[in-house]
């Protein structure tokens, strides 16, 4: 229908100068006509030039004040034309987003005294915010001050719109169009002088394949694996996103009374609150090295509670895995282990820009005899030299369970500065040697982020957009391969 218009109207006419106007004024559907006129375009029956405004439309609620009048139109007539009325009674005789929206915008604009007791400071008011919304509805014009109040209260916004001016007859333009042939069939192949087929456009693109796509943390977090593996580690189980407080802090030397442990800064389950087992001649030894030290330290002199390291949480760190591996590598005859992980954590943070409630750590740990902090640095420049950062620095840091413990700070070249990027230490031996692993074996340990290194390299500045439901599919669909600037060894 909307074909047989534009053709039609064309035969007797030289353009079609709005096609938004001419859908309104034929009673068509503009998106359809859109549809017909971009399809004519290509076969070259008519020739049209793009066009595009910018509108504005009523949010819903701006739509609820043009029909219902503005909140604090509603709240100036609530009061009483002489004397006044209690705030309280105010309160009840509106509706609660009336009166709160109400009470500040008619303030504002001196309307009213506000305070217990509540007056008129004029006895008549107009209700410019529902006459301007109506103007918008009716396609009229507003001064820039008004404007500007009505998005600054979200009562606008501003719409694209696309669709084509100077609609003219093209070169192959006919009142109806030709009916071409678009397959090889038997029978077309038989009858081909009988028919017109239609131009092969050998610059069309095929028709997209649905399939699966690889999250750009999936993709970095496959790159830091791969590293991990060239440099010989062997990957931890995870999967355990559950963990009790003893594994998670008790087991690190890290005090119950550590801010980390308090409900502000972590995730406790309600059910099941507390573990049900725990290797009880472990848990006799860091009880001890937490009341009265020993290995060399004095401890932290407080009395230690079991319930305390019972209780379950969601894990804040990929260490308490650590804690678990290593509790086992001490059961057995020592043997020198290299181990990585990378996997989700919980921190019961403020989400922001730059934080979530959950990201994903990454950790690595030498296991050997003898290790230094010497060993530790020379580790972290070739782990950090296969990820194209080459330019390291290293910061004394405080962690209760690593003693000594660096940051670690790269050269940021699109920045300019110096950047932190991670965090290292050794072990304490009041962690390692209640586990039972000899006196002469030494943990080094460094750890990261996932989603930081992730954002860098795909130009994201907002880890809303990265990870969780406000994710953008087409980003998941479209992003890039990663390739970390590997360095050869």
């Amino acid at each position: 229908m909307a074909e047989e218009a534009i053709l039609g109207f064309l035969q007797n006419n030289d353009e079609i100068s709005d096609s938004g106007q001419f859908a309104a004024e034929h009673n068509l559907n503009h998106d359809e006509v859109k549809n017909v006129i971009k399809s004519l375009q290509g076969f070259r029956y008519i020739e049209a030039k793009e066009l595009k405004r910018e509108t504005l439309v009523l949010t819903d609620e701006g739509k609820k004040y043009a029909e219902e009048g503005s909140p604090e139109f509603h709240f100036f007539l609530a009061i009483p034309e002489e004397g006044s009325i209690s705030k309280e009674d105010l309160e009840k005789n509106l509706d609660a987003s009336v009166f709160k929206i109400g009470s500040t915008q008619a303030a504002k604009k001196k309307w009213v005294a506000m305070g217990k007791q509540v007056s008129r400071k004029v006895q008549h008011v107009e209700d410019k915010v529902k006459e301007s919304l109506l103007q918008i509805q009716q396609g009229l014009e507003l001064d820039k001050e008004n404007l500007t109040s009505l998005k600054t209260r979200k009562l606008i916004v501003t719409q694209g719109w696309t669709g084509y001016s100077d609609v003219k007859k093209g070169p192959n333009y006919a009142p109806k169009r030709k009916i071409f042939a678009t397959d090889l069939t038997r029978e077309n192949l038989q009858n081909w002088k009988e028919l017109e087929f239609k131009e092969y456009n050998f610059n069309a693109m095929g028709q997209p394949l649905d399939a699966g796509h690889l999250h750009p943390i999936l993709k970095v977090r496959k790159q830091f694996k791969d590293i991990f593996c060239q440099m010989g580690f062997e990957e931890m189980p995870t999967n355990n996103f559950v963990e009790s407080s003893f594994w998670n802090f008790d087991a690190l030397f890290q005090p119950q009374q550590h801010p980390a442990r308090d409900s502000h800064d972590t995730f406790f389950l309600k059910a099941p609150s507390t573990t049900r087992k725990l290797p009880e001649d472990y848990v006799e030894r860091v009880k001890q090295v937490h009341e009265s030290g020993g290995y060399g330290s004095r401890g932290y002199n407080y009395e230690w509670k079991r319930e305390e390291a019972n209780k379950n949480l969601l894990r804040t760190h990929t260490t308490a895995v650590s804690s678990r591996m290593l509790y086992a590598l001490a059961k057995g005859p020592f043997t020198p282990k290299k181990y990585f992980s990378i996997d989700r954590v919980f921190r019961n943070e403020a989400v922001d820009r730059t934080h979530l409630a959950e990201f994903h750590q990454i950790e690595g740990l030498i296991c050997d005899r003898g290790l230094t902090l010497g060993d530790l640095i020379g580790v972290l420049k070739e782990f950090f030299k296969r990820l194209g950062m080459s330019e390291l620095r290293f910061k004394p840091a405080y962690n209760p369970y690593t003693e000594p413990s660096m940051e670690i700070f790269s050269y940021h070249e699109g920045l300019k500065k110096w950047v932190e990027i991670g965090n290292s230490g050794m072990f304490r031996p009041e962690m390692l040697q209640p586990m039972g692993l000899p006196e002469d074996v030494r943990v080094i340990a460094w750890g990261l982020s996932l989603e930081r290194p992730t954002m860098i390299l795909y130009g994201i500045d907002n880890i809303r957009d990265l990870f969780g439901h406000k994710v953008d599919l087409d980003l998941i669909k479209r992003n890039p391969i990663c390739r970390i600037g590997i360095e050869s060894a």
